[in-house]
Formats: structure tokens, C-alpha cells, sequence
């Protein structure tokens, strides 16, 4: 990593690396990189949103937060931890090794949010410093990989993450008609996860509202660092 990116404050560095879990076991170590990876979220936000307004002038508002959820979810940013060689540098706590922390994409995900929150702050908060790092990094991405993944059905995938962590019940979706004319009326969708308020979207007809309900939930959890 140093190759590519060079601390002045190798403090901040070392924080950003540094895994709850191994602060755990060596109290003495002080702060992990929760806080960071909190910042670096929203730059990537940022960053990927500005990247991709600038590059697909074409595109509306729909595809574009399609395709910005697509470059930073977690398996992309976990692959561009690995490429700029994060994966064995994570400071990770005894028992996040043996349960394959070097490998595990969330770990891998956060600490490179972390790590390009430590480079921003370390650069005097000069976000074309981290720019200059990570636009390199979205050029890698196929565009075939970035359509695929926009491309998947929101509420598979919303399903897909409710019944990983969550409850084997699938999400319930409650449309009713909101107004519009009669040949053109506007629908409002809720998704609800046991009974539980998680998104909602509005659509020209109940399928497209679900989905819109769906994509604000996706959404809801990216903000919240769940997703």
C-alpha cells in the first residue's frame, strides 16, 4: 500500500488498519478504524457519484445510483483492498484470523474505506488526493461487471440481505394507488421485515413502486453501514 499511497503520519495509517477485533485484544493500541471507515463511506459516495455524473452525462438519476451502488458495494471495494495489497496488513484480532479475516470481504471493504479516509485527512482533507487514488480504481471495473450488478433486481437483492441477517421471511410489500389520472395514477409502495418500516418508493404502477421501495431500503442500509 505504501507503494501507492505514502503517509506522512503513519499513526493515521496504522489506525486505519487496525480492526476493532485487534483492539480488542491489545487495549493499549488504543482507537480502531470505525471512525475512518464512517468518513471514507461518504467520500467513496461522493466520489463514485461525482465520477460517474461526469462520465455518463446520458444516464438519469435511477441508473446512476444503480451503477454508483454497484462500483462501491462491498465485493468491489473488497477486491480493490486486495489490489492495492490491504488484505495481509488489516490488523485484525487472533480470532478474526482463524475465521478467515484476510479473506472476509466486509473486513477487507471497511479497512480500505478506512484507509482512504486516513490518506484524505493525511493530505490536509484534500479530496483530489484521494481522487487522484481512487478514479484509477473505478476505471479497472468492466463496464459489463458495473451493468450486471445494476442490472440485478433490487428485490432479490433486498430478500437476498434480509434473509442472510435478518429473518427467513421474505419482505412484505404493501402498493396502494396515491393519485394520479386514471390512465396514468401514481403508486406508493412500503416494504415491511416483520412488520418493520425498511424502505419506501413511488412508481407509475405497483411493480415499479415495490421496486423503488426496494432500492430506498438497499439504500437506508448502505447509509447505515449494513450493507
Amino acid at each position: 500500500m505504501q507503494k501507492i499511497l505514502i503517509f506522512h503520519n503513519e499513526k493515521l495509517l496504522r489506525r486505519a488498519l487496525t480492526h476493532r477485533s485487534y483492539v480488542h485484544e491489545n487495549p493499549e493500541e488504543g482507537e480502531h478504524n470505525e471512525r475512518l471507515e464512517f468518513l471514507g463511506d461518504a467520500l467513496l459516495n461522493f466520489l463514485s457519484g461525482e465520477y460517474l455524473y461526469r462520465y455518463h452525462p446520458e444516464r438519469g438519476e435511477d441508473e446512476l445510483t444503480r451503477r454508483r451502488s454497484a462500483l462501491v458495494d462491498e465485493k468491489q471495494l473488497a477486491k480493490f483492498a486486495i489490489e492495492v495489497g490491504l488484505d495481509f496488513r488489516m490488523r485484525l484480532g487472533k480470532g478474526a484470523i482463524r475465521d478467515g479475516g484476510y479473506q472476509n470481504p466486509n473486513l477487507l471493504s471497511s479497512t480500505f474505506e478506512a484507509v482512504l479516509a486516513a490518506y484524505y485527512l493525511d493530505n490536509n482533507s484534500d479530496i483530489e488526493a484521494v481522487r487522484a487514488v481512487i478514479e484509477p480504481l473505478f476505471d479497472s471495473v468492466p463496464e459489463q461487471i458495473v451493468v450486471f450488478r445494476s442490472n440485478v433486481d433490487s428485490k432479490n437483492r433486498f430478500q437476498e440481505w434480509v434473509q442472510r441477517n435478518v429473518t427467513p421471511n421474505p419482505p412484505k410489500y404493501v402498493t396502494f394507488q396515491i393519485g394520479g389520472l386514471s390512465h396514468a395514477p401514481e403508486f406508493l409502495a412500503k416494504v415491511l421485515v416483520d412488520g418493520k418500516d425498511y424502505g419506501e418508493g413511488k412508481g407509475r404502477n405497483k411493480k415499479d413502486a415495490e421496486k423503488a421501495a426496494a432500492e430506498d431500503a438497499l439504500a437506508r442500509l448502505k447509509k447505515q453501514g449494513l450493507l
